[in-house]
């Protein structure tokens, strides 16, 4: 059984000190005890009343029941073991700059849990966050990738422009018996130095303003804005093999080279041809594998 630890509720009141202008970034901050998912919730609440959640609004729960990934895919924790929040922002970008969103979401929870909590946080393609397993043990189709959290963003048409809900879960103090699947790690697992849900929240909106502000400043160009850099930096699927299961059916099998102009995926096969994975499922593999 998992020792027993406090897990604290996130208190409104303070967060809403923390981060709301003029002291901090955000427009509106709403903490909810309980819910389903935090990015359904939103999503609804913007499709209702889009003036009533301006750029920078903020839904987080204490507990969130049935997350969600992408493809349909679940993400349960137990109660206040991890950090789950959804952000509406609206781009000002052109359309086709979208697909950096979750990149540049990503990119800003790695700098945060870098600097607060400690770890080698990375992002595997196109909205995981990662950290190594401390004792190199690899999972299939993962290698010693361990999945942290993971970034959700869906868009919503509005008579006032595009909102982007951008939905944010992290691990933090899961014990190894509560992750479900041996890819998932936690703060707490991976030697965290942090795991105050609170502190760290603070952290992740602080470097999730941060980047934005530098993309949009740029009118999305990532290249510009030296986003793109920064992306592939910390991309730990740039210069691996992978196999990427590609929607509808079918799969590539190649190197993983670069991001293109729209936050792709640019996967050299054996014959050298170049492929842009704009959606998919990758699986790193080793050499044979």
């Amino acid at each position: 059984m998992a020792e027993q630890i406090e897990r604290r509720p996130l208190r409104a009141s303070v967060l809403r000190e923390l981060l709301l202008e003029p002291a901090g970034p955000l427009r509106r901050v709403e903490v909810v005890e309980r819910t389903g998912s935090t990015n359904t919730d939103l999503v609804a609440a913007v499709r209702a009343d889009p003036a009533a959640w301006p750029s920078g609004s903020l839904l987080v729960a204490d507990h969130q029941e049935h997350g969600r990934g992408r493809a349909g895919r679940t993400w349960e924790t137990p109660p206040r073991a991890a950090l789950t929040a959804s952000f509406a922002i609206r781009p000002a970008t052109p359309p086709e700059t979208y697909g950096w969103i979750p990149l540049v979401a990503g990119l800003g929870a790695v700098h945060a849990l870098r600097a607060t909590a400690g770890v080698a946080a990375a992002l595997k393609w196109p909205n995981d966050v990662m950290v190594h397993a401390a004792d190199g043990s690899e999972v299939p189709g993962w290698g010693t990738l361990r999945k942290l959290g993971g970034v959700l963003t869906e868009l919503v048409r509005t008579p006032e422009g595009d909102v982007v809900v951008v939905g944010i879960g992290i691990n933090v103090s899961q014990a190894d018996d509560e992750l479900v699947v041996p890819s998932a790690t936690s703060l707490r697992v991976a030697g965290g130095g942090e795991q105050d849900r609170e502190l760290l929240l603070v952290a992740l909106v602080s470097s999730l303003a941060d980047v934005l502000d530098r993309w949009r400043s740029h009118g999305g160009d990532a290249e510009a804005s030296g986003i793109a850099d920064e992306v592939s930096a910390v991309c730990a699927t740039l210069g691996d093999r992978v196999r990427v299961e590609l929607p509808g059916g079918g799969e590539l099998l190649g190197v993983a080279r670069r991001l293109d102009h729209e936050g792709a995926l640019v996967v050299v096969d054996a014959a050298g041809t170049e492929h842009q994975v704009l959606a998919g499922d990758v699986r790193h593999v080793r050499a044979g594998g």
